[in-house]
């Protein structure tokens, strides 16, 4: 696994993933010291990762991914002596270890920016914010890879990017957030981060500041990426017959 790993980096070296990186938190934490600045600099940082950036750098990367193998119609990899259902699940680790370091850079990023501006957030819950991000974002790592695959780039990007829209917009301060996957990361962070996804406070007393429901909504997304990382692997491994 660890050689599928490495093989994998080695494609990303001439496109854009490893730009993609430090690039995309750069630009969510520039725009809200322009925009938001002061008390509202980590709360507004936040509100713009979770709901439209990180969303969007994770398509591309994952579709990024895909396209290198995809041009060649995966010759490279049908001619090697390996599993298909490992070089698919060496794609899955390896987008989860880069959506980890980007949620990582943005912590760091959103920590330093508080020390400049002020901290709006303690930094335990900017911490827990950053872990339940991570973890609820996974799950679109397999499915975004597989949309890749059928679809093409540009196709993945609109229908991952609206589907995390519709989550925000119509379910995640609902109570059938738990229904819809796109929503339980928005949800939880209502709790952590004590804002909507709209930018503005929850209120006092809101069911939405509930932290109880974290640990349940992070084990339903684990289950997703669990679910959808096995059924897209068996996918996979009927390339072998083509």
């Amino acid at each position: 696994m660890i050689a599928i790993m490495k093989a994998e980096q080695l494609k990303w070296k001439r496109t854009f993933i490893p730009k993609l990186l430090w690039l995309t938190p750069l630009i969510t934490l520039l725009i809200s010291a322009v925009l938001m600045g002061g008390e509202y600099f980590q709360t507004g940082a936040y509100n713009w990762w979770y709901t439209m950036l990180l969303p969007g750098a994770l398509t591309i990367c994952c579709a990024l991914v895909i396209e290198k193998d995809k041009k060649i119609k995966y010759h490279s990899i049908l001619a090697l002596p390996l599993d298909l259902k490992r070089i698919w699940l060496g794609k899955i680790v390896t987008s989860s270890i880069w959506l980890f370091l980007i949620t990582i850079i943005f912590f760091g990023g959103i920590t330093a920016g508080g020390l400049l501006f002020g901290h709006s957030l303690p930094i335990a819950s900017s911490l827990l914010s950053t872990f339940v991000i991570f973890l609820t974002f996974l799950w679109q790592i397999p499915l975004c890879l597989f949309l890749a695959a059928k679809l093409g780039t540009y196709l993945t990007i609109l229908l991952n990017v609206v589907a995390n829209i519709v989550g925000i917009v119509a379910f995640a301060d609902g109570e059938m957030w738990y229904y819809y996957p796109f929503a339980i990361g928005p949800r939880l962070l209502c709790s952590t981060l004590g804002i909507l996804p709209n930018g503005l406070l929850v209120p006092q007393g809101s069911p939405l500041l509930d932290k109880g429901v974290i640990l349940p909504g992070l084990l339903i997304a684990l289950a997703w990426f669990m679910m959808i990382s096995f059924l897209t692997a068996k996918w996979f491994t009927k390339r072998e017959a083509k």
